[in-house]
């Protein structure tokens, strides 16, 4: 049975909170389209108090930036650049291009093609993500993209000089430093001063979320990031109250909208996790942030077996998937629906966030449930050609028109007929 010891807010609450976002972001982007630059710089200054005499970074500035870190810091930022380098080329290395003689004279092939401008956002405002340029730009270049294009938000009225190093080491092509939906809008509808990119990644809060639903179409998307989700997927021999507390807190701290769910087959270890979390509030940082998300969106999910565990699991397709039970093998053998999963104590989803190599841009909202998250192949394009020989044109000629006769299309007949008569009589 499966039982809910606590519960999070309706989802009528949270549909009213998504309908005032939808607005919101609207009014922005057909700004954007309006009046380009001067939306822009009208809503950076509003929100962000930010309105530089060039929001594109110069060389001189991006030095400084990188020049302002500690040696310590930079050898940091490089090896875990380098984690996410690695194993995007281990992805990209596994993709082949593809020609093939399926019948005698006809060729056909695919061909991976990387796209030819990507803008990364990388998410800021509130706490200065990082590890989201490796993410976005490091496997932007390994896809081989030619213009990567990046931007952030100011953090405490200045560009943020880690973040900026970052997007510089990982091979950003430009540097801009400001945020939110202006930001994402500018570098998918371009201004004046930016040129538009053909597809926009990068994880963000709601109002960066919504920007790329509305943005999709006219560029593409990697897929819509955040809020963050977290499931903790535990028993009490596999975890222990203080891990799974810390780790839920962990991933909650991101906002006070993050979903940080314990999915256990044990009460008992339920309960003194509830409690842990209690403690663990009282002396977090964070928690003013991670109290609220816990209070709002964190639930606890009672259940006999591991049967019912992985059938909530899947039904929540969520986002970072934390797996510390007896035997974490079964759900990764038998769970089909998550953006990312960590098994066992060892791991967790801040490995996965900042270091280990894997790409912490992830599908939220059960998006999980038809694709993966960011890697090296979404700034690649998978494309199709074909080759006849005059002998087989005849052969398929023949089958196409029939086929197209079927279907009523007479056009499509002609081209296939021309052909089969052309080279028929040779």
């Amino acid at each position: 049975m499966i039982t809910i010891l606590k519960k999070g807010i309706s989802e009528e609450q949270s549909r009213e909170a998504s309908n005032q976002v939808r607005e919101v972001v609207e009014g922005i982007l057909q700004g954007i389209t309006d009046h380009g630059d001067t939306h822009v710089r009208e809503m950076s200054a509003k929100l962000d108090n930010w309105s530089p005499p060039s929001f594109r970074l110069s060389d001189d500035e991006i030095q400084a930036c990188i020049d302002s870190l500690s040696e310590s810091t930079l050898h940091d930022i490089k090896f875990a650049q380098e984690q996410v380098k690695n194993f995007a080329r281990i992805q990209l290395d596994s993709m082949k291009n593809v020609e093939v003689e399926t019948r005698p004279g006809v060729v056909l092939g695919h061909k991976h093609i990387p796209m030819n401008s990507v803008g990364c956002y990388i998410p800021g405002g509130k706490y200065p993500l990082v590890a989201s340029a490796h993410m976005s730009v490091a496997t932007a270049k390994v896809a081989g993209v030619k213009r990567v294009i990046a931007c952030a938000p100011p953090f405490n009225g200045k560009p943020m000089p880690a973040i900026v190093a970052t997007m510089a080491l990982a091979g950003a092509d430009e540097i801009y430093c400001f945020g939110g939906v202006q930001a994402v809008g500018a570098m998918a509808i371009g201004t004046e001063t930016i040129a538009p990119v053909d597809m926009i990644v990068g994880p963000g809060n709601a109002y960066v979320a919504e920007a790329k639903r509305q943005l999709f179409g006219r560029v593409g998307i990697d897929l819509l990031a955040g809020p963050t989700e977290t499931l903790i997927i535990a028993d009490d021999i596999g975890c222990d109250p203080e891990m799974a507390a810390t780790d839920l807190l962990g991933q909650a701290e991101h906002g006070v909208n993050s979903p940080a769910i314990l999915l256990t087959n044990s009460e008992v270890f339920a309960k003194e996790t509830v409690i842990e979390v209690e403690r663990q509030l009282e002396t977090l940082e964070t928690a003013k942030i991670a109290g609220q998300a816990w209070r709002d969106y964190g639930q606890v999910i009672l259940c006999d077996t591991y049967e019912e565990m992985l059938q909530v699991a899947d039904d929540l397709a969520f986002e970072h998937v934390q797996v510390m039970t007896k035997d974490p093998e079964y759900f990764l053998n038998n769970m089909t629906n998550f953006g990312a999963l960590f098994l066992g104590p060892e791991t967790n989803v801040s490995y996965g966030d900042k270091v280990i190599g894997t790409n912490h841009t992830l599908p939220t909202n059960k998006a999980a449930r038809y694709t993966g998250g960011l890697w090296v192949g979404k700034f690649i394009k998978t494309c199709t050609y074909q080759r006849v020989s005059k002998e087989a044109t005849v052969e398929i000629g023949e089958y196409c028109s029939r086929l197209c006769d079927l279907e009523g299309f007479a056009g499509h007949k002609a081209q296939a007929d021309l052909r089969v008569k052309r080279y028929g009589s040779n």
